[in-house]
Formats: C-alpha cells, sequence, structure tokens
C-alpha cells in the first residue's frame, strides 16, 4: 500500500545536500591543486544500517527511507561530476599531478660513462711471395680497441658525446668529439665536432655491432672520422634520413687538420623500402657522395687485409697499422679533387640479414681522371633464431641480443655464422704516387686485394660476445701475386 513520505529522512537529506553545496566551490584557481578539486568533491559515504534515523520503527519502512536516502546521494554525486566536467576536460588528472610532482627534475648537463674493449688474437700464414713483400708476420695477441667516453644532455635541446681511445701506443686519442643541438628548422640536428661523416653503411655502424673484425678493404677511401660542422634529419617515422657536412681533411689523431687548403663535404641519404613483421622484414637502401679536396702533403689510399691487429709500440714499422701491413698502398697522391660515389643496400629476412655497397673514387690528378672500384657482400644467419634489428635513427643494421643469455645449464646466448667477400683496387692510381705514404721498402704502389672472410660469432649476452674469424687475403699488384691467411679470436666487451 502506499505509504507518506517519512519527512524526517527527506529533512536530513535536504540539510544534507545543502550543505554539501554550499561547501562545493565554483571556482578553482590555477593555484590549488587538482587533487584539492577531486577531494572536494569526493563522493560521500553511505551510512551504514546503525548510522540511519532510527524511525520508523517498520523494518520495511526503514529499507525504503535507506533506498531514497542512498538515490539522493548518487544523484548528488553526479551533478557534481557533471559540473567538475569543464574543469577535468582542461586540466591534468589528479594521478598525472601527482606523478610530475613526484618525478625528479632533470639537472643539466646529464652524463653517462659507457666503454668497451676488444682483446684480439691473430695468426698468419704467409705464401712465398708474401713473406718476400711484407716479410714475416707475426702472430699478435692484445688490444685492437679500449674506449671510455661520457654521453648526455647540456639542455632539453643539447646533447654531446666525447669518447677517446687508450688502444693506440704513447698517448689516447679522439674518437668520436661532438655537441648535437636539436630541433632547429629545416635541418633538425646541427652537429659540431669530430665524428664519422656521413657516408657509408658500414662505417656508420658501431664498430661494437660489426660482423667482423674490421670494415671491409673499401674502408680506404671513406672520409671516416673528421672535423667539422654537419647536420641530420628525418622523416617522421624515420624511414627516411639525410645528412650533410663540411669538414677540414684530413684530421690527426687529436681532431685537427692543418694547411691553407684540405677540406671535404659528405652526404647521405637513405631509404627504408620495406619495413614489415616487427622488423622480421627490412629492405634498406642508401646513396652517398664525399668531396676531397686534399692539403698541400697530399693523400693515401691504403687498407690491412680486414685484420687490423693490437697495435704495436711506437717504434712500429712504417707501413703498417699496429703490426699489420698495409697489403694495398696508394703512396702519396697530390690529387686535386676526389669524388667519392657509394651505393648500399640491406636486408633482413627472419634470422637472415646482409648488406653490401658498391664505391667508386673518382680522382682528378695531372690532368687525368682515374676510377678506382670497390664493393663487397656479406651475410649472417643466427643459428638461435634472433632476428638483427634495424636501427632507424642510424639507418644502419643493429646489435643482435640473445634471447637466452648465457648461463650454464640455463641457456647458451645467441649464435651466428656470416661470410664476407671484398674487392678493391688501386693499381690505376699506381703511375700517379709519389711514393711514401707508409709503403714498404720493395713494396709497389697500388695493389688489387680480394678477401674472404668466414665468421663464427658468439653472443653471450647482449654487451658480451666472443668472434672466430678466418681471413684469405688474395693481393695482386705489379711485383707477385700472394696468398696470406689470417684466423684471429675476439673477446668484446661493452657498457
Amino acid at each position: 500500500m502506499l505509504r507518506k513520505p517519512n519527512l524526517w529522512a527527506w529533512g536530513v537529506v535536504v540539510a544534507l545536500a545543502s550543505t554539501s553545496w554550499a561547501e562545493s566551490p565554483d571556482f578553482v584557481s590555477d593555484e590549488e591543486s587538482l587533487d584539492h578539486l577531486v577531494a572536494a568533491y569526493e563522493p560521500a559515504p553511505v551510512p551504514s544500517a546503525s548510522e540511519m534515523p532510527p524511525e520508523p520503527s517498520d523494518v520495511a519502512d526503514l529499507a525504503q527511507d535507506r533506498r531514497i536516502y542512498e538515490l539522493e546521494m548518487r544523484f548528488q554525486q553526479l551533478q557534481q561530476r557533471l559540473d567538475m566536467a569543464p574543469e577535468l576536460n582542461t586540466r591534468p588528472r589528479s594521478s598525472d599531478v601527482a606523478h610530475v610532482a613526484s618525478a625528479p627534475k632533470t639537472t643539466y648537463p646529464t652524463v653517462k660513462i659507457t666503454g668497451f674493449f676488444q682483446a684480439d688474437a691473430g695468426f698468419f700464414a704467409q705464401d712465398t711471395a708474401s713473406n718476400a713483400q711484407f716479410g714475416n708476420i707475426p702472430d699478435d695477441r692484445g688490444f685492437r680497441r679500449a674506449r671510455l667516453a661520457a654521453t648526455g644532455d647540456i639542455a632539453s635541446n643539447a646533447s654531446y658525446l666525447i669518447e677517446m681511445d687508450f688502444a693506440f701506443p704513447g698517448r689516447p686519442s679522439f674518437m668520436d668529439v661532438w655537441v648535437d643541438v636539436h630541433d632547429i628548422p629545416w635541418l633538425g640536428n646541427v652537429r659540431v665536432g669530430q665524428w664519422r661523416q656521413p657516408f657509408g653503411l658500414d662505417e656508420l655502424t658501431s664498430v661494437r655491432e660489426l660482423t667482423f673484425f674490421e670494415r671491409p678493404t673499401m674502408f680506404a677511401f671513406a672520409p671516416f672520422r673528421q672535423t667539422g660542422i654537419g647536420f641530420h634529419n628525418s622523416n617522421e617515422d624515420e624511414t627516411v634520413t639525410w645528412a650533410a657536412s663540411v669538414y677540414g681533411f684530413p684530421t690527426d689523431a687529436f681532431g685537427d687538420s692543418l694547411g691553407d687548403s684540405g677540406y671535404g663535404t659528405a652526404e647521405r641519404v637513405t631509404a627504408l623500402l620495406i619495413g614489415e613483421c616487427e622488423g622480421h622484414r627490412i629492405l634498406h637502401v642508401g646513396f652517398d657522395h664525399a668531396l676531397t679536396i686534399p692539403n698541400s702533403s697530399g693523400f693515401t689510399y691504403r687498407n690491412v687485409p680486414e685484420y687490423g691487429g693490437p697495435f704495436g709500440s711506437p717504434g712500429t714499422t712504417p707501413g703498417t697499422v699496429g703490426d699489420v701491413p698495409f697489403f694495398i698502398n696508394s703512396g702519396v697522391l697530390n690529387f686535386d679533387t676526389s669524388n667519392l660515389l657509394n651505393v648500399e643496400l640491406a636486408g633482413v629476412y627472419d634470422s637472415f640479414h646482409w648488406q653490401s655497397e658498391a664505391r667508386y673514387a673518382v680522382v682528378d690528378i695531372a690532368g687525368d681522371t682515374v676510377t678506382l672500384p670497390a664493393y663487397y657482400f656479406q651475410a649472417g644467419y643466427i643459428l638461435t633464431g634472433e632476428v638483427r634489428p634495424y636501427n632507424k635513427a642510424n639507418a644502419v643494421l643493429g646489435r643482435i641480443k640473445p634471447r637466452n643469455p648465457f648461463a650454464w645449464g640455463c641457456g647458451w646466448g645467441a649464435w651466428e655464422i656470416a661470410a664476407r667477400y671484398s674487392y678493391i683496387d688501386l693499381n690505376p692510381i699506381a703511375p700517379y704516387s709519389a711514393g711514401g705514404g707508409g709503403l714498404l721498402p720493395g713494396q709497389p704502389p697500388g695493389g688489387a686485394l680480394n678477401d674472404m672472410t668466414l665468421g663464427l660469432n658468439w653472443y653471450l649476452h647482449a654487451n658480451l660476445k666472443v668472434q672466430f674469424q678466418y681471413v684469405r687475403a688474395m693481393l695482386n699488384n705489379s711485383v707477385a701475386s700472394s696468398t696470406t691467411d689470417i684466423v684471429g679470436f675476439r673477446t668484446q666487451l661493452d657498457f
């Protein structure tokens, strides 16, 4: 049956509602915290049965009164939330404010210490012609690279890197020493200092992440680390990158370049044509150019047979990089200009990855134009199923990280097999050589070098790997054809 409303209960509802509305803020200033705003509108707790008014005594009436009271409270809360909507739509949630308040502010400059070492051992087997040209190349053990670096930000829009190598005999040497200023209109990022110039796929791959001990023989042409100024940028999803620089040339081990002449430029453009299946399908293409105007002392193209070896003592024989002779060496070239043209291709298909480059040095010397070719192709397969990632920021293939890091009885890391063929021909420039430049006694300038390299890499952890490498270096020059076999082992740790 119908019953008349309980006037006492309605009075309590109206009083509580009036008090709540009177205390609720109509406006929150910027100085007031959002937590206070939310707290002001915190839903009122539903009273327990013991807290309800004692009358009426009838149990059914009491239940109905309790239901009316709850509905009134829900209505009031809903109205409060509607009134708060403009504030909540334009201001962060209280949880966001609390998070920001608790997060420490970044204090500039920031510093992170990083570094790595590569401990190598190499064993040489030479035929008669190789021994006649280079003498006995001793087996060696030691450090190929040992570096420490500091990196970080000096402001929200500026970063830096200072890296030194301590494997050179008697002195530390400058590696990457630069500052980047970001968010520059049109240019993106502007860099000043010494760094690896924007030229070449393997040159811009970190030495920590190379598949083999050394870069391919075409490295003889690369401008590599020089001191200058440049910029680098990309589209929004980093599928297209572009970079350019101007630098002094050549730069010595301390980042200096001397002479009234001696300059260069480098440019690189890359595109990720295929980037599918979360990095399991990758196709990269790139184009590079570099212009070289040497200083008055000229310049030399030269390289070792893809095994650098530990650097020797300060009295190391001229014509060697550490303990290993330069198998190809142009001698000093007093050319006017040199234009380097380079094409990059690289890909990933699940655990298989590959890359290749073709490079030509077009040299203007003594009124003639001489073209020097070089190229390589390499491929690797990760036996344990990992996929080599693509580094979009640098437009290179990145670091292999084992899914099951090495732990006795639990995981064996990642295992990779790889092969590379590379070729470079300096014989066309030999007639223009002025000699010197580290040529050994009886060694003719020029030379064409074919290298076949096989590798087995064991990635124990993301920052620790062991490498085995076999190189067959086949050299042809105006004196003889020779063959040198090299077996190398490397342990690399980085942090």
